[in-house]
């Protein structure tokens, strides 16, 4: 008797839960071959085979186009792999900047997204032009779309942040260490020259015997609010910036002793609610003292940008805050000289000399170097509470500040990437790989060693100087769980009894190095 089914009972077979597609063609083939046969004498083993002939072409058939799939993709992350990121120096598909990739074969058509690591990377309108010009010229792609993102502000910092600094990415220090040299002119017009690139930005004043931002700038609000369950500061806002400085706080002018002062400093920058920023801007006040000190131990400085006039005596008192943000391992990353020159009856004059700037990059070996004349709407506009760069966005100091702008993202990038490198752990060589930031040698240390190298109090005695720790108490084979850099100059090493080591740079140089590496092995390779 011939086997007779309705075609509504085949969803209660497994083989049958299909959907109309290319690849389940077979399947409804067989189907109709099997309804015809009911006519005639029907042969289930037959009906068995043919099902599983098409079941092995659907799987063929799937296994084809996941290679197709595959092929198409590795053609499109070959031709964006031509991209270069200048400042990392790698292709943007080995920087990880490539995201959403959709290819549809149908249509010829290509979507993905370039995430950044900031909103003003000076090249993002490079990389995305190129980007759709290098898919394009696929033979079988018809339509390409790249949309740009970048990457949600994260300070690179292992340890304990305060909250209000806790989103922030980059921190920049503009100093001068002398007064009068037009830091704050240089830390305002910067931070509006980032936030026309599409950052995000917030200038903190840390002047508190003089603040200059209430006159720099002329925000709707004047007055810090607080915010009464939180306990937190409310920054003010003028054109899409954060501010917070001692002279929005109704007090005016400080007139306190220095523990004070950094008390005050603490507050005001630790407290304020900056949110999620690319850029902090810190107006540094002048001088080498606690209160310089205290805003570089509380805050993770990324870098700093170092003021200065052709004067003799101006260098003299950069050099000391120069050698200050070297001792906290803090880059200085370019020079601003101010008051240059000035043009006049088709000359240019030097009225107090040249050769400061240049001394400073010389001597210390800071890469950039940018020249700002004496200008009457430079000064003019920072009376007015309109910055230059936002009042004549078209003018040579604007310019200026824009050159500022762009070295300050990428060297900013740089750091953030080898200080997020500089010290992993090589699970094949069963290794820690560490090469410090600003250096071409890289090196290995086994962790055994670098564990035992603790100079914490947990390891060593701090009056006698006794190693609590004895060489028998770690195991050889130990493995650290994570490693994360603090700052610019150690990294946090987090073993698996819980114990959190802090390994400065400097120290980890100077531990015993690993010499003979033991070659992989056929699996690890």
């Amino acid at each position: 008797m011939p086997l007779l089914l309705h075609p509504h009972s085949l969803r209660h077979y497994p083989c049958f839960h299909i959907r109309k597609s290319n690849s389940t063609l077979g399947l409804l083939q067989v189907y109709d071959k099997f309804l015809q046969s009911q006519a005639s004498s029907f042969n289930p083993r037959i009906l068995k085979r043919e099902l599983s002939v098409a079941k092995a072409a659907s799987a063929q058939a799937s296994s084809i186009r996941k290679s197709v799939a595959k092929t198409l993709e590795k053609d499109v992350l070959k031709a964006l792999s031509q991209i270069i990121d200048p400042d990392f120096g790698t292709d943007i598909v080995s920087c990880g900047f490539v995201k959403d990739l959709v290819i549809d074969e149908a249509l010829g058509e290509v979507s993905l997204r370039l995430e950044l690591t900031t909103p003003a990377c000076p090249v993002k309108d490079m990389f995305e032009q190129t980007a759709n010009e290098v898919v394009a010229v696929l033979p079988w792609v018809k339509k390409v779309n790249v949309t740009m993102s970048a990457q949600p502000a994260k300070p690179i910092f292992a340890g304990q942040l305060p909250p209000g600094l806790s989103r922030i990415s980059s921190i920049v220090a503009v100093s001068s260490c002398k007064g009068g040299v037009g830091k704050s002119t240089v830390a305002v017009n910067l931070a509006y020259t980032l936030a026309g690139m599409g950052a995000r930005v917030g200038i903190f004043d840390a002047d508190v015997y003089g603040p200059s931002l209430p006159t720099m700038v002329n925000p709707e609000s004047r007055i810090l609010e607080m915010d009464p369950e939180k306990k937190t500061i409310i920054p003010t806002e003028y054109l899409g910036v954060k501010l917070v400085s001692f002279g929005f706080a109704g007090q005016g002018r400080a007139i306190m002793r220095g523990p004070m002062v950094s008390g005050v400093i603490n507050q005001l920058l630790t407290t304020a609610e900056w949110g999620e920023l690319d850029y902090l801007i810190i107006d540094m006040p002048p001088g080498t003292g606690d209160i310089q000190l205290t805003l570089c131990q509380v805050a993770p400085l990324t870098a700093a940008v170092i003021v200065t006039t052709p004067q003799k005596l101006a260098f003299i008192d950069v050099a000391k805050g120069v050698r200050m943000f070297s001792k906290l391992k803090v880059p200085c990353v370019a020079v601003v000289e101010n008051m240059c020159h000035f043009d006049a009856d088709g000359k240019r004059y030097y009225p107090f000399g040249k050769g400061s700037g240049s001394q400073v990059v010389e001597q210390f070996g800071i890469p950039h170097l940018f020249d700002l004349p004496i200008r009457s709407t430079l000064s003019a506009s920072g009376d007015s509470g309109i910055p230059e760069v936002v009042s004549d966005p078209l003018s040579e100091v604007a310019r200026t500040f824009q050159d500022l702008g762009v070295c300050v993202v990428q060297q900013c990038a740089k750091i953030r990437q080898q200080v997020s490198t500089a010290v992993t752990y090589d699970k094949y060589l069963k290794a820690i790989r560490v090469k410090v930031p600003n250096s071409d040698e890289e090196f290995l240390l086994h962790p055994a060693t670098v564990r035992r190298n603790d100079r914490s109090a947990q390891s060593v005695d701090e009056w006698t100087g006794e190693q609590k720790i004895q060489f028998g108490d770690v195991a050889e084979d130990i493995e650290p769980e994570e490693i994360r850099p603090m700052g610019n100059y150690a990294v946090s090493i987090t073993w698996p009894d819980g114990f959190s080591q802090i390994a400065p740079y400097d120290q980890l140089e100077t531990i015993e190095r690993l010499v003979d590496v033991p070659p992989l092995s056929p699996v690890e390779v």
